[in-house]
């Protein structure tokens, strides 16, 4: 677990809370609940993400309390029970107690001193209780000096460093930006000792923590910083020379380049799921230690408060998780504790620093993965970005790096996050290729055979999304792929269904047991979470998965049965047990994009189902065209919506083209490509017009096979690779 918080959500109704809190699992494995095919729009997916982080931080807030009435040091608490139990709502207050000890929480790590200034009148707010001494301000650490500079309330901060660390600071203070210039190399005036400065604003004036500067170590000095940007730099030089589409290896380089960089025992790359869990999904580490790729644990691990403040301070070290915090004094004037949400020097809360011990990790370093955010995740048009994960690095002893080198790893996180952020786009392109060309294939199937060819040929709805099991339900008669349930158990579905959700269109559940089916129980562990699209009033398609547990691999030895700290010391193993316990009757959540996979293909078969029921016909599609004038546009305008959507919302660049081969589709990311507007490119020849002149034959062959059906091809559009799909 981390300590660290976010004050945003203390705003909202505790009703909003315990609503929200129904509606997600505590240990943030996936939703409880049934989910609807209207929570595939962009405001109730925004609106479902909200509940899902106020739900959690209302468990985050519950565990943390559970720890601090456990006694000292939390040693009578168990944390696989509190995961696995807490589920109870949390008084308003206590979630705002939370937040501000999490954020505002007075203590500071003892490697560094933290002195906060008023900002007009460089007067001390505020300043940590081992500043006097660590800045020679006492007659004790500077023996020689009759009269050391005094340190308290209201002193002028620039009195305590050398006159040239003053004009600095005086210089820093009035920047626009402050940590632009960051860090600052001043020297404390009485012991003549330098420091690096890191300087940030705050709502009462400005913080600045203080790091001593190891001269000894040739790594800290100006020298050393430079070497620390070129090794960044050459780091990130490998990760752009590694070949494309391989999210593995890319994760798998940056903590071997991190922990070249760095020095630690241990380098890690934490990636968080939709639903909150996280997974450790990539290590390099000291061969005698003990693997922990592989892990799964539960969202508590790493609470909400926590990822907030990884987007406000990116890059967060712990040098001594045995040591004593030290406290803050403040001026009795301010109306709360000074906030050190980006201070370098936080201290951690007890319940992670007992977490650590548990591990044997006595230091760490945590470093943000920033990416681009979803489309419902923007702001005011604003793009937004999202914390995708964490690499950390953890030492089995104390470990304090310079802040230059930390600056350089944060460096390279940027770039990490840059290159992750083109695999996952190029991911989510090649996924939405799939999916049409699925789609396109089991439509095509409806043209030539009865619906029951899209269970009966290949591909089949098995392969529209990531399942154990589907099937097809139609005119009462159950087509089964996989592992799915009995007919017997599918007609029971069915029939709960109807009676429970008869005016839904579909619906996605990861346990059918939390979503209220009472036979869940009879299905075993072989069936748990189902996607249904509702095609008629009697026809279904269904997709299934296994419980969670059948999709886990752990990476290392397991425990001996001699071990005693299983379940109740917070230990990594304790945490992937909790995360057991919890998803063993869950699935796998089902993602967002599986989700629209399978309610575009509902949309698309509604209407042929609903004809072909009627007319028992095998060519359902072309009478409909033959009649077009005499049945209107109806029918099929939901298919041609449909189609419509997929190409102008795909992240991918997809144009259409007609059997003559003129482009009649051309979606935003062709034009931003391309150069070529819509209006621009409708009408011409994909092979005349639009290709260069050494690519017409190639093209031209391509179109010829995708107008037969026998293939889809990426074709080079003014150097591009562009999907094009033929209507």
């Amino acid at each position: 677990m981390a300590s660290s918080g976010r004050g945003g959500a203390a705003a909202q109704s505790q009703q909003q809370r315990q609503q929200s809190h129904n509606q997600a699992q505590s240990s943030g494995t996936g939703t409880s609940k049934l989910r609807p095919f209207y929570n595939t729009n962009n405001n109730a997916r925004k609106n479902e993400s909200v509940s899902k982080a106020i739900a959690q931080y209302t468990v985050d807030a519950q565990l943390h309390a559970v720890f601090e009435q456990s006694g000292e040091s939390g040693k009578s608490f168990d944390y696989s029970q509190s995961v696995r139990t807490t589920n109870q709502s949390v008084p308003e207050q206590q979630i705002t107690a939370y937040l501000s000890r999490i954020q505002r929480g007075g203590h500071i790590q003892p490697f560094g001193c933290m002195i906060a200034v008023d900002e007009g009148s460089f007067r001390v707010i505020a300043y940590s209780e081992n500043a006097r001494e660590m800045l020679g301000l006492t007659p004790q650490s500077v023996p020689s000096l009759e009269k050391p500079e005094i340190l308290s309330v209201g002193t002028d901060v620039c009195t305590l460093f050398t006159p040239s660390s003053a004009v600095l600071l005086e210089k820093a203070f009035g920047a626009r930006e402050i940590t632009l210039l960051n860090p600052l190399w001043i020297h404390s005036k009485n012991s003549g000792k330098p420091f690096y400065a890191i300087l940030h604003r705050v709502d009462v004036g400005i913080v600045i923590d203080l790091e001593p500067a190891r001269t000894e170590d040739p790594s800290l000095s100006i020298a050393g910083a430079v070497q620390s940007q070129k090794l960044a730099v050459r780091a990130i030089s490998q990760l752009q020379s590694l070949p494309g589409g391989d999210i593995k290896l890319l994760c798998d380089t940056v903590v071997e380049c991190v922990r070249e960089l760095t020095g630690y025992d241990r380098v890690m790359v934490y990636k968080f799921h939709e639903d909150e869990h996280g997974e450790v999904v990539a290590e390099n580490k000291r061969a005698d230690l003990e693997p922990y790729f592989g892990l799964h644990y539960p969202a508590t691990d790493i609470p909400q408060a926590s990822r907030f403040l990884f987007k406000q301070n990116r890059v967060r070290m712990i040098v001594d998780c045995h040591t004593s915090p030290v406290h803050i004094i403040q001026d009795d004037g301010l109306m709360q504790p000074l906030c050190l949400v980006g201070s370098t020097l936080r201290a951690p809360h007890g319940c992670h620093a007992q977490y650590m011990a548990n591990m044997g990790s006595i230091a760490s370093l945590a470093m943000a993965v920033i990416i681009n955010g979803n489309d419902e995740e923007a702001i005011g048009g604003r793009n937004s970005t999202r914390l995708w994960g964490l690499v950390v690095c953890h030492h089995t002893s104390a470990r304090c790096i310079p802040f230059p080198l930390r600056y350089a790893c944060e460096f390279l996180m940027q770039a990490f996050g840059l290159q992750l952020n083109m695999e996952l786009q190029l991911a989510s392109q090649l996924s939405e290729k799939h999916v049409l060309r699925t789609q396109t294939l089991l439509c095509d199937m409806l043209l030539r055979d009865s619906p029951t060819g899209i269970v009966t040929q290949s591909p089949s709805i098995m392969d529209l999304v990531k399942c154990n099991g589907a099937a097809l339900y139609y005119q009462g008669k159950y087509y089964p792929l996989g592992v799915t349930p009995s007919e017997a158990q599918i007609k029971d579905i069915v029939e709960w269904l109807l009676t429970c959700h008869g005016d839904s269109t579909g619906l996605s559940t990861d346990s059918l047991a939390d979503a209220g089916y009472p036979g869940a129980s009879t299905l075993g562990d072989s069936v748990c979470g189902m996607a249904v699209a509702y095609i008629t009033r009697r026809d279904f398609l269904f997709w299934f998965r296994s419980h969670t547990a059948k999709e886990i691999k752990w990476g290392g030895a397991k425990h001996h049965p001699e071990d005693k700290d299983d379940g109740q010391r917070m230990h990594p193993r304790s945490s992937f047990k909790a995360f057991l316990e919890v998803a063993k009757s869950r699935s796998l959540p089902w993602e967002n994009a599986e989700m629209d996979a399978i309610h575009s293909l509902q949309l698309i078969l509604r209407d042929s189902f609903k004809d072909a029921e009627a007319t028992n016909s095998k060519a359902v599609i072309h009478s409909q065209i033959g009649d077009l004038e005499l049945q209107g546009m109806d029918e099929l305008s939901s298919v041609a919506r449909e189609m419509v959507r997929l190409i102008e919302t795909a992240t991918a660049p997809i144009f259409a083209v007609d059997v003559d081969g003129h482009i009649n589709g051309w979606n935003a990311k062709v034009a931003e490509l391309t150069g070529v507007s819509v209006e621009e490119a409708m009408g011409k020849s994909l092979v005349h017009d639009l290709v260069y002149k050494e690519y017409e034959e190639t093209v031209d062959k391509l179109l010829c096979r995708a107008l037969i059906g026998t293939d889809f091809s990426l074709c080079p559009v003014k150097e591009l690779n562009i999907y094009f799909l033929v209507f």
